[in-house]
C-alpha cells in the first residue's frame, strides 16, 4: 500500500484549523477572557422566518407516507433548479437552463470536487493571496500551480497570467481581500481563456453583498463566458445555510474541450458520488427565491454590511490603511510596520479577546495583512472595535 505522496506537499494543518487550535489553548489558558471572534467566515444570524417555514414543512412531509422523500435527483429538485435559472440567471439577462445547474451540498465542497474532472497535467492558476481550498485540492491531486499576485499595487485585482494557464480560480467579490473586479478587467480573462483553451473556476459565493453599479454578479454576464466558464455558488453567506449547507455549480452545455461536454461530464462524476442535498434543505433554499425570502436575505445582508462599514470606518480612524468592506462582507486592513499577519494575531488575541485571520494564511502577497469578517453579532463588532482602538 501506497499514500498519495501529493498530501505531503500541503501545509501541516489547514489555516482555520489552526486558528481555531490557537483560540481553543488561548480559551483555556484564560477562561475568564470573552473572546471575539470576526476571524472565520461563519454567519450569526438565524435563518429567516420564511425560509424556516418552508423547512419546518419539509421536514413534516417528511413524516408522512404521501409525501416522504428518499433520495434525491443527484442534479437537484428541478423546483430549486428552476428558481436558481430564474432569479439569479435570466432575470440578470444570462441565460443559463436548469440543466445546467447541479446542486451540491456547498461551494466549498464544489471548489474541490470540481477539479475532478481535469486531467493532472493541467497547469492551475490561482490568485495570491487565495482562499485556501483552490490551491489545496490541486497539491492534493499533484497539479502544477502558478500564482497571481494581488496587491495593493495593481488594486488586489490579479494580472493575466504571463504563463498559460489551463484553469484559473477567480473569486470575486473575493475572499480574503474584499474587493471586486469590473466587467471589462473580467472580460480579459474570458478572452485569455478563450485564446488558450483554458477553464475559469468562478467562486461567486459573495455575489449578493455588491452594492455599487457596474459590478458583475455573474461571470455570465460577459461575452462567450458559457464557452469558458464554470461559476460556484453558495446559501451559506446571503441566506445563512452554513449549519444546513446548500450551493450549487453552473456548468454551462456550450463548454467542452477535446470535443467532450464538461457538463456532461460532471453530471457523470455528480450522479457517482454524490446522493443529492436534502429534500428539506432544497425546499428551504427554493424559499430563499419566494418574495418573502428575498427581502427577509437581503435585510439580514445589509445588516452585515452595516458592520464592514463600522469596521471599516473605525480602523481607518484609528490610522489603519483597510481594504474591501464595500461590496463585500470582508475588511482587509495592512497591520502595524514590521509586524507579520500572525504577530497581529496574537496581538489581538491577547490583549483585546478579538480573533481576525492572519493574511500569510493566504498566500505570500498575504503577508503584513489581516482579515476580518463582518459575519458578526453588531454588539460584538462594536465591542470588538473599542478594544482594538484600546490597545
Amino acid at each position: 500500500m501506497k499514500i498519495n505522496k501529493d498530501y505531503l506537499n500541503l501545509s501541516e494543518n489547514y489555516l482555520f484549523s489552526e486558528i481555531a487550535s490557537r483560540v481553543k489553548k488561548y480559551g483555556a489558558e484564560h477562561p475568564d477572557k470573552e473572546i471575539i471572534r470576526l476571524g472565520i467566515g461563519d454567519v450569526t444570524k438565524p435563518i429567516a422566518e420564511p425560509i424556516m417555514a418552508a423547512l419546518k414543512s419539509a421536514v413534516d412531509e417528511m413524516g408522512k407516507k404521501e409525501t416522504f422523500r428518499g433520495y434525491a435527483p443527484d442534479r437537484g429538485y428541478e423546483f430549486l433548479r428552476k428558481a436558481i435559472s430564474d432569479i439569479d440567471y435570466k432575470k440578470r439577462g444570462c441565460d443559463i437552463e436548469p440543466d445546467e445547474i447541479f446542486v451540491s451540498d456547498g461551494a466549498k465542497s464544489d471548489c474541490g470536487n470540481i477539479q475532478e474532472i481535469f486531467d493532472k497535467d493541467n497547469v492551475v492558476a490561482v490568485t495570491d493571496p487565495v482562499y485556501p481550498v483552490y490551491a489545496d485540492t490541486n497539491v492534493m491531486a499533484g497539479r502544477k500551480i502558478i500564482y497571481m499576485p494581488c496587491t495593493k499595487e495593481n488594486g488586489f485585482i490579479p494580472e493575466i497570467p504571463k504563463k498559460k494557464a489551463d484553469i484559473i480560480y477567480l473569486c470575486f467579490p473575493n475572499n480574503p481581500t474584499g474587493t471586486v473586479i469590473k466587467k471589462d478587467q473580467l472580460q480579459k480573462f474570458i478572452d485569455y481563456a478563450q485564446t488558450n483553451d483554458s477553464v475559469i473556476i468562478y467562486d461567486a459565493a459573495y455575489e449578493a453583498y455588491i452594492t455599487e453599479e457596474g459590478i458583475p454578479h455573474s461571470i455570465y454576464e460577459c461575452e462567450g463566458a458559457k464557452e469558458v466558464a464554470i461559476e460556484l455558488h453558495s446559501f451559506s453567506k446571503n441566506a445563512g445555510f452554513t449549519g444546513l449547507r446548500l450551493g450549487y455549480a453552473v456548468v454551462p452545455k456550450a463548454l467542452k474541450r477535446e470535443g467532450v461536454s464538461l457538463n456532461a461530464l460532471w453530471a457523470r462524476r455528480h450522479a457517482t458520488k454524490y446522493n443529492g442535498a436534502p429534500y428539506i434543505v432544497q425546499r428551504a433554499g427554493e424559499a430563499v427565491y419566494s418574495e418573502a425570502g428575498m427581502k427577509a436575505v437581503m435585510t439580514q445582508v445589509r445588516e452585515y454590511m452595516e458592520n464592514a462599514t463600522l469596521i471599516r470606518t473605525k480602523l481607518s480612524d484609528m490610522g489603519y490603511e483597510v481594504f474591501g468592506g464595500v461590496n463585500a462582507p470582508y475588511i482587509w486592513m495592512k497591520v502595524p510596520k514590521e509586524m507579520s499577519g500572525w504577530d497581529f494575531f496574537d496581538l489581538l488575541l491577547d490583549k483585546a479577546n478579538v480573533v481576525g485571520t492572519p493574511g500569510e494564511g493566504f498566500g505570500k502577497c498575504g503577508a503584513g495583512y489581516f482579515r476580518l469578517t463582518a459575519f458578526g453579532d453588531k454588539n460584538d463588532t462594536q465591542r470588538a472595535m473599542e478594544r482594538i482602538k484600546g490597545i
